[in-house]
């Protein structure tokens, strides 16, 4: 079997402690690296954990399973794929953080990598993969570490929570079942769900404005029946730089708390373009706000209706 290591490197601006600090806590990686749609920590304890993470990869969206060492005194990270998506039939490597003086650090991002079968397409198609997505999450990290402190301002995150008389599946299965949105809400003008796995949905729509424009947005979304929706947004209206999400589904005695959470990061160049010379960042986060929050309480009073008419019908 053939295994191709190959090594990517980037230098970044940033105490390396701080660069280490960001990759060990793979749950900020959708924000942090584009191709990540979710990341999940599914065990583990300081030194050793289990993760699983959902990426598209050439334009396609896959997940796998990783088991993580992480030492934080020699600022390196190993990982191994457990259960890896094909073409892959194995992907392991190393993220090794060196100081490079008090406020750089040099990162050198390493992988090894077998095809299914030794197939040579396979094999090609990892190799571009392993490229693109090394020198994309490599750029990525210096943008992100290296502009922190502006990050923490133009970076937000809110939720909107409604009570459903009604059960965690009937809600779940209304948020799920994106392919009828067109027709379930006034908002949504037209809508293509694709769910090439189980869980895994490609998601684009129409949506109205307030104003009555329409404009087209690309999402993939990772779903766990009956508890969560997990999303990022990859074609982003001009005020956002990035914009992640998740509806989660909690049930008990007295019904559903129904909650859509959002984190965007604001693309402060185009704020007075959009929004006049006097705009500034807290008016574009208001205005962002209101729109996302829009659409989600709308989206959620509509599974509400859905959900509580079910249950009525039950009885």
């Amino acid at each position: 079997m053939t295994t191709r290591e190959v090594e990517h490197e980037i230098t970044i601006a940033a105490p390396a402690e701080a660069v280490y600090r960001l990759l060990a806590d793979v749950e900020n990686w959708p924000r942090i690296f584009p191709p990540t749609i979710f990341a999940d920590r599914l065990e583990g304890g300081e030194t050793e954990e289990r993760i699983r993470i959902w990426a598209t990869a050439n334009g396609e969206a896959k997940n796998w399973t990783s088991r993580r060492i992480l030492d934080p005194r020699g600022l390196v990270i190993t990982f191994r794929q457990e259960v890896s998506a094909p073409p892959v039939a194995a992907m392991g490597g190393t993220w090794i953080i060196e100081p490079a003086g008090e406020s750089a650090a040099r990162v050198r991002l390493l992988h090894d990598y077998r095809a299914i079968d030794d197939d040579p397409a396979g094999l090609a198609w990892i190799d571009e993969a392993v490229d693109r997505n090394s020198r994309t999450e490599l750029a990525s990290l210096k943008t992100n570490v290296e502009f922190a402190h502006a990050a923490r301002e133009i970076t937000f995150s809110f939720e909107d929570t409604v009570r459903i008389d009604g059960s965690a599946k009937d809600v779940y299965d209304f948020i799920n079942d994106a392919h009828l949105w067109s027709e379930r809400l006034p908002h949504v003008a037209s809508v293509r769900c694709e769910e090439e796995y189980p869980g895994l949905q490609t998601l684009e729509m129409d949506t109205r404005a307030k104003d009555g424009s329409t404009h087209t947005t690309k999402s993939y979304r990772v779903c766990f029946p009956h508890r969560k929706i997990a999303y990022k947004q990859v074609t982003l209206p001009a005020l956002m730089n990035l914009h992640t999400g998740y509806w989660t589904f909690t049930e008990d005695a007295d019904g559903v708390s129904a909650s859509s959470q959002h984190t965007v990061v604001l693309n402060t160049d185009n704020i007075t373009r959009i929004l006049g010379p006097d705009a500034g960042i807290p008016e574009a986060r208001a205005y962002v706000q209101s729109a996302l929050s829009t659409n989600s309480r709308a989206t959620l009073g509509h599974a509400k209706d859905y959900a509580e008419a079910r249950r009525n019908h039950a009885d």
